[in-house]
């Protein structure tokens, strides 16, 4: 893969950092070139630059983190913090109901991004993880965020290539529309076996100051009759961390199936 001509210092660098995954945290030098497209030289050169910042750091065996510093600067100044801080103690609240997955998430680009993420050890599979991304199609939290998201966003989802990951997972245009807009009306997303057919998906969303969707709260569980118990719960959750953000007059978000 070669570089674009005259790309800056601070491009490559970045190319470098996202050359990292939570599946794949520790790389060799060789490995960082070849995930950057950056020659082993000049890998190896920005490499010992961000050592030497902090912004990575080298295990015993010469392989290469992200360092610390960086962890420290993304969460001093994170636009999310506030919205984590406002979240967790009704995230606490709902997993001491519902034992399984709690969390939270919001769009990023395309995508929705998982920011935090509470679980258990004998909870039902879950495909994602703190910092971990999903297409808006099939999960609860990213057909929330769609469903009240810019048309324009609506619009690309609905004309991409929409990945089935099982047969209950929306991935028709036509099904995903009027799906969209039955979570509008009601207020949620009821999302059974969507990803694994083992886990359902229940999610609300979460209104900033001025009443925009800003977030989704969601939760993984058991795909089974009683799942249906726990949509109070979650909506009356999201209505506290909309509160707690400074929204005043909560939209009535409706628990009826």
């Amino acid at each position: 893969m070669k570089t674009p001509h005259r790309e800056s210092v601070l491009s490559r660098a970045a190319r470098i950092l996202e050359a990292f995954s939570q599946d794949d945290p520790a790389l060799t030098v060789s490995e960082i070139a070849r995930r950057s497209g950056l020659h082993v030289a000049t890998a190896s050169r920005l490499v010992g630059e961000l050592v030497a910042h902090g912004f990575l750091s080298r295990d015993a065996d010469r392989r290469v983190r992200i360092g610390v510093r960086l962890w420290e600067l993304v969460t001093r100044a994170s636009p999310t913090l506030s919205l984590r801080d406002a979240a967790m103690p009704f995230m606490e609240g709902v997993h001491d109901v519902v034992g399984h997955h709690v969390q939270l998430g919001v769009l990023d680009g395309d995508d929705v991004l998982f920011l935090e993420r509470l679980s258990a050890p004998a909870a039902v599979i879950n495909y994602t993880r703190v910092a971990g991304r999903l297409p808006p199609h099939a999960s609860s939290s990213g057909l929330v965020l769609l469903a009240h998201g810019p048309t324009d966003l609506k619009e690309r989802v609905l004309a991409g290539f929409l990945t089935a990951y099982t047969p209950a997972t929306p991935a028709t245009p036509a099904r995903l529309r009027a799906l969209l807009a039955e979570i509008r009306r009601r207020g949620h997303a009821y999302c059974p076996g969507y990803v694994h057919a083992e886990a359902l998906g229940i999610a609300a969303p979460v209104r900033g100051a001025d009443g925009t969707v800003v977030a989704a709260l969601s939760v993984i569980i058991p795909n089974d009759a009683s799942a249906q118990t726990v949509v109070p719960v979650v909506c009356t959750a999201a209505r506290g961390i909309s509160r707690a953000l400074g929204m005043r007059d909560t939209p009535d978000i409706s628990p009826g199936m």
